[in-house]
């Protein structure tokens, strides 16, 4: 008998003594980890110094993972809601049976595209995004949304029409590196976040500028640090821009044989109002200059935007604004500077960029796919008869996550017919109908698909290391199942294709092509033919995976010299099975591409093939940024909330036990000590925070790392727990009880949940 790992289980092997290899779940970075045993929990937790990505590293938040894996509010049996609002239990094939019956209904009275998909990959936790794509298809779901569409759809576009594709900074060698509204401390982002900044801020020939109202760790390292007001971050972007162009800091020459547009957007930049721009976002025009001249200077210059910028004002426009001066100044498609990535499959589909449709209900820009999540909750309480009518929910958790969690309650309840798929009891399947139990990212194969490196990308498939929770399914199981109910695989030869896989991969890959092309059904729900056939032929705790062998021969077409640089051998299908293998053979890790510099333009989708620099609209919106309010407070709300600052001991809603954290226990609201004593509150008082969206009361902690009028509170923060044998009880505030689904972005419709206005009150005792 062995293990999931395939260590052999005698009496002489101690069973705790053993490292089992696996990765973090607790952001997107999914450092490799190598853990130990005790029954189910895990009693220690280390960096696995061999992962091909995090060579040991990992931060406070990764070793504590058993307080995700192993806590009171896992789910362990599918449950129904009944006519009094409660729950019963429900056997797996009954749950599967009326869940389909439950969608069938729903489309066949209203249409399939009334059905709403939100999920398909939480943090860690992507195999079963992956086969939910099978499931939409069989039931025809159309309409949907995820995360991202709260974050990154706006840079999704200005990206799609830049360069046809996503592209990343080379940070682990880029000469000057510039972060905006990020924390890389805290929110990693890329691998070895904290070693590489202390590398930076440690090299006199290296430069971090770091681009935030708040005082953050990483802005402590900075050798410039831009501490813009709050919301200003378009008018000292395009004042460093036109900087740049004025004084004739651009690479002219780079630009004539790689860019497209430019001459239309420096004459744009030209008329930007620098000295008053500069004002308005509290940095002097030297400064901004020092920075300039420093970029131009440097050999290379990579960017990074995330959520301070993205869930605040004119977000896709700061989007374009930096990656317009990356351009500008010749920093792409070289060592450290900005360029693309591989990837086994793609996040987002940038082709259609500037071509999206709309949503009939809202008008919103459907970008990448995406319904605005800020649209999502609006469009069920209308009375438009297009608005949907069920929602489908999995690795997610919209009723914490998005604006204003009233209203996303509201939403599920004027459902028809609501379906949650999680791990744990959270605030969205107290509102669901139906309620399928999954089992763990510890308790299944799963991967990370955010890896954005170049030249040379790497992926890790990590294994199961628990055997599933009794009573749970792995989403890919549980996606095989819903499709199989819906009948559209009932001619599907799987004993022919497992047959063919136990054979090997190349006997497999003949009789699944072959099968494909004999009966569409294969193709169509190709995830879970994949699953339920190539999956059995692998080791235990990898069925998942099998999904991976299709990404596998389509890398094998796209990049075929690439994965062969990276040392896979093979031609045609033969190179994407060698790969395959070589991802579920290696536990932590392998390198899939290896390219060189000078192909980043062959990434390239742009009609010419060349970076494209004019944007319409982000032209239109740069030339009036001038009539732009520089702050958005009012004397009913004078200051400005950042809901949902990612701190030490914060991290999304995957973690709901608040026993993990060592420190801010409460999740505490960061006021600078001017506003604390102009409010008359104190160090660990209590605090009410008033905004459009709702209130809250929260502990005050004085820090002077936040600026006047700009206040803090973490993500992560007031879930429902119920301790062992204890009654439910939330620690700390839901930031989205306080946000607005108002506040939206004009492009994206991306939320400002980083620049909510508010009031504020001391709470006396």
């Amino acid at each position: 008998m062995t293990d999931l790992q395939g260590t052999p289980r005698t009496e002489e092997i101690d069973q705790t003594k053993i490292w089992h290899k696996t990765a973090c779940v607790l952001c997107s970075a999914n450092c490799g980890l190598e853990v130990r045993l005790d029954g189910r929990e895990i009693t220690r937790v280390r960096g696995n110094k061999a992962h091909v990505a995090s060579a040991g590293y990992t931060c406070e938040k990764g070793l504590r993972v058993n307080h995700y894996q192993n806590n009171t509010s896992r789910l362990m049996t599918p449950l129904k809601r009944i006519e009094d609002g409660s729950y019963i239990e429900v056997d797996w094939d009954t749950a599967i049976q009326e869940i389909s019956d439950g969608l069938k209904e729903v489309a066949e009275k209203y249409g399939s595209d009334k059905i709403f998909y939100y999920g398909g990959g939480g943090q860690g936790n992507h195999l079963g995004g992956a086969h939910s794509t099978a499931t939409r298809q069989a039931y025809g779901i159309i309409r949907k949304s995820n995360a991202l569409a709260q974050e990154k759809t706006g840079e999704a576009w200005v990206e799609g029409q830049m360069f046809g594709t996503h592209t990343h900074g080379g940070f682990h060698d880029a000469e000057v590196a510039i972060f905006l509204g990020k924390n890389p401390w805290h929110s990693h982002g890329f691998d070895q976040a904290r070693r590489v900044l202390k590398e930076i801020s440690n090299d006199d020939n290296r430069s971090l500028v770091v681009i935030d109202p708040r005082r953050t760790e990483t802005a402590d390292l900075a050798d410039y640090w831009l501490q813009v007001k709050p919301g200003t971050d378009a008018f000292l972007l395009a004042a460093l821009g036109a900087i740049i162009t004025n004084e004739k800091m651009t690479d002219d020459d780079w630009l004539a044989e790689n860019a497209t547009g430019v001459e239309e957007t420096k004459t744009v930049f030209r008329d930007v109002p620098i000295g008053d721009f500069a004002k308005r976002s509290g940095i002097t025009v030297d400064q901004i200059r020092a920075v300039a001249e420093r970029i131009v200077n440097a050999e290379s210059v990579s960017t990074y935007e995330d959520l301070g910028i993205e869930m605040g004002p004119h977000s896709t426009l700061i989007s374009y604004l930096h990656r317009a001066i990356s351009i500008l100044t010749g920093n792409y498609g070289k060592q450290g500077a900005l360029g693309p990535h591989t990837s086994i499959a793609p996040l987002f589909n940038y082709s259609a960029a500037g071509r999206e449709p709309t949503d009939p209900v809202t008008g919103g820009k459907i970008i990448s796919g995406l319904v605005p999540c800020n649209e999502i909750a609006e469009g069920f309480l209308s009375d438009h008869p297009e608005r949907s009518r069920a929602m489908f929910i999995e690795s997610g958790n919209p009723v914490h996550s998005l604006a204003e969690s009233d209203k996303f309650r509201a939403a599920m309840r004027k459902a028809e017919f609501t379906v949650v798929i999680d791990v744990v009891h959270t605030e969205t399947t107290e509102q669901a109908d139906w309620i399928l139990p999954a089992s763990s990212q510890y308790e299944k194969a799963e991967a990370t698909f955010f890896g954005a490196n170049f030249p040379e990308n790497t992926f890790h498939l990590r294994p199961g290391i628990l055997e599933p929770l009794p009573g749970t399914l792995t989403e890919p199981e549980i996606h095989s199942r819903l499709v199989q109910a819906a009948g559209v695989l009932d001619d599907v030869d799987f004993q022919t294709l497992r047959e063919a896989a136990d054979r090997g991969l190349d006997s497999f890959a003949e009789a699944f092509m072959a099968a494909a092309m004999e009966n569409p059904a294969v193709s169509a729900y190709g995830a879970v033919v994949l699953y339920e056939t190539l999956g059995k032929s692998l080791p235990k705790g990898k069925e998942g995976a099998a999904v991976l062998w299709f990404s596998c021969q389509m890398a094998a077409q796209k990049y075929p010299d690439q994965i062969r640089a990276a040392g896979h051998k093979g031609e045609g299908p033969a190179l994407g099975n060698a790969l395959f293998e070589a991802i579920v053979d290696n536990d932590d890790g392998i390198v899939f591409t290896q390219h060189n510099f000078e192909e980043a333009f062959d990434f390239l989708t742009t009609p010419d093939q060349k970076i494209n620099l004019s944007i319409p609209e982000m032209h239109e919106a740069l030339g009036k940024l001038s009539e732009a309010p520089d702050k958005y407070t009012s004397e009913e709300f004078p200051y400005v909330l950042s809901a949902g600052e990612r701190r030490g001991f914060s991290a999304n809603t995957i973690v709901r036990d608040p026993s993990w954290r060592k420190k801010d226990k409460e999740g505490s609201l960061r006021i600078h000590p001017d506003d604390a004593s102009e409010i008359g509150v104190e160090d660990g008082g209590r605090i009410r925070i008033t905004t459009q969206g709702g209130e809250a009361v929260a502990v005050v902690e004085i820090n002077e790392t936040v600026q006047p009028g700009y206040v803090s509170l973490p993500n992560g923060y007031g879930l429902s727990y119920s301790p062992a044998g204890g009654d439910s009880e939330i620690v700390g505030v839901p930031p989205n009880q306080l946000t607005s689904t108002v506040w939206r972005d004009s492009i994206a419709g991306t939320p400002w949940h980083k620049h909510v206005p508010a009031n504020l009150e001391a709470v006396v005792n």
